[in-house]
């Protein structure tokens, strides 16, 4: 089998991947595609079809939703929660190389939070991605990841390894920009990085570790492998590379790829979260088109006359007039009349509310009338019911990740060793803009005086309510309450006024001290 082999599940789901990225980057893109959104009509040629697609217009309902949805569980900012002292003999500490992964995740600046959010973007549009986390052996030796796209992820495999299920082979796809002939316009290089689990040597050894193995396969040309050759001659795949990385001066038991889904983090494709509004946003689109069409050839009234001279040229204007020698002569407009453009209308209005319906609220028509609170929440809960699903997913996979930085640094035999009290990703799942309400502060309150809940729990249900300010901590809430009831037992102990200069001055400067 060929290295560039794809996944089944891949060559079923690439085309939706590729609709859905040209829908969300918009209008120029889903009309450069031309008759693969938009079919041609009968005996149109390519004038009358290129003017037919250009008078169409794409609303782009699809986008805006993403948007939203986006918007919305990063409205507050995700939690990481990291160990604070842990130290091993051959790194600075666990905690260090978490707290700089968070900083720089991918070694280009992106923090962990930039990085979350582009990969739920990615999630919320095509419904896949994936994280390969790395250790850098540069001046850094520390991890990092690198995040790769659905349409990257070419071929994977899984198998039965040790009593488990484990992923056994990783194909992604990559492009490298080789400047050695022309800096100033690198050529592109097509690259293949295959991860997988090579068996152990002992076939008997049915506990034998299997260990993990990179080849690097590039699109090169059948002469010798240099810069200067690859523009010549038949290109076919080569192995240029094969790393075996290590950890501890051991290769890796497992390949540490992470997969990223709108329900759940296994190498099995999910639905796209968004596929039912992406058909309707370009039947939609269709639907424009032919509305337009129609308004181009019957909007604006023609003139007939019947009785003038066939050569005279006849002008149309209030400073014109149309003069007949032949009896009976008349003139008048041809004018569209009848229901046909006000079935495309009302199918457009249809295919918008069927996509607020299905996605978005902020396309509907708002009503007229007051709506309360519980209204409101009733009436989204479909919309956050997703938003829920693909936070909590994407939290579970990032915490995979922070569990693989861990593990490059610590001593534990399998990333799975390391549970959510050492490390731990969460994502906003509160999508509500009403904030806590006065009863339900009070009831939080009086359930932390009975001693139903600690303070540092009664603190974070105040903070997910924005009750507090998301950057503040709970030591640094404690704090200011206890100085703010000093302050208050200040402001509450008596003075009294005495004069400073002897009695019967009458410049006499009065000050206050306290009174014990």
């Amino acid at each position: 089998m060929p290295a560039n082999s794809t996944h089944p599940d891949y060559d079923a789901n690439l085309p939706g991947w590729l609709r859905a990225r040209d829908v969300f980057a918009g209008e120029d893109a889903v009309k450069a595609a031309a008759e693969k959104y938009l079919p041609r009509l009968d005996c149109q040629d390519d004038k009358e079809y290129l003017a037919y697609k250009n008078r169409a217009s794409f609303f782009n309902a699809s986008a805006r939703t993403a948007d939203g949805f986006v918007g919305l569980i990063f409205r507050r900012d995700p939690t990481f929660k990291l160990p604070e002292s842990l130290r091993t003999a051959t790194s600075g500490g666990v905690a260090d190389a978490l707290t700089e992964f968070v900083e720089d995740a991918d070694l280009l600046g992106t923090s962990l939070s930039s990085f979350s959010k582009k990969l739920v973007t990615e999630i919320i549009n095509v419904g896949r991605a994936g994280t390969l986390i790395d250790w850098n052996n540069e001046a850094e030796q520390r991890a990092y990841a690198v995040a790769y796209t659905a349409e990257d992820i070419i071929n994977w495999h899984t198998e039965r390894v040790n009593g488990r299920n484990v992923l056994s082979l990783v194909v992604l796809k990559e492009v490298l920009a080789d400047g050695h002939l022309d800096p100033y316009e690198p050529e592109a290089i097509q690259q293949l990085r295959v991860l997988k689990l090579v068996p152990p040597q002992s076939a008997t050894d049915a506990k034998a570790e299997w260990s993990y193995q990179v080849e690097i396969w590039q699109y090169l040309s059948d002469g010798q492998n240099t810069s200067a050759t690859r523009n010549r001659g038949k290109k076919k795949w080569k192995l240029t590379d094969t790393i075996t990385p290590l950890r501890l001066g051991k290769p890796l038991p497992l390949i540490p790829f992470v997969f990223h889904g709108p329900r759940h983090s296994l190498p099995e494709v999910d639905k796209v979260p968004l596929t039912d509004i992406i058909a309707i946003n370009l039947d939609h689109y269709r639907l424009s088109a032919d509305y337009k069409h129609g308004m181009h050839f019957t909007a604006l009234p023609t003139a007939w006359v019947s009785g003038f001279d066939k050569n005279s040229s006849l002008r149309i204007g209030s400073s014109t007039a149309w003069v007949a020698e032949t009896p009976g002569a008349t003139a008048g407009f041809l004018e569209f009349h009848g229901q046909g453009l006000s079935t495309f209308e009302r199918a457009m209005d249809r295919d918008e509310q069927l996509m607020a319906v299905l996605g978005t609220r902020m396309l509907e028509s708002q009503k007229r009338v007051g709506e309360t609170a519980a209204a409101i929440e009733l009436r989204q809960s479909g919309e956050n019911s997703i938003l829920n699903t693909v936070s909590l997913s994407v939290s579970a996979s990032l915490t995979q990740v922070l569990r693989w930085v861990y593990w490059w640094n610590s001593t534990e035999p399998i990333p799975d060793a390391i549970g959510p009290d050492l490390v731990l990703a969460s994502l906003n799942t509160d999508f509500s803009v009403t904030g806590m309400s006065a009863l339900e502060i009070t009831a939080l309150v009086a359930a932390w005086q009975a001693g139903a809940i600690s303070q540092a729990t009664m603190l974070d249900l105040f903070r997910a309510g924005e009750v507090i300010a998301p950057g503040r901590t709970n030591d640094e809430e404690i704090k200011l309450l206890a100085t703010q009831k000093v302050r208050a037992g200040l402001a509450a102990i008596p003075t009294a006024v005495v004069p400073t200069t002897p009695p019967g001055d009458v410049n006499a400067t009065p000050v206050s001290v306290t009174v014990k």
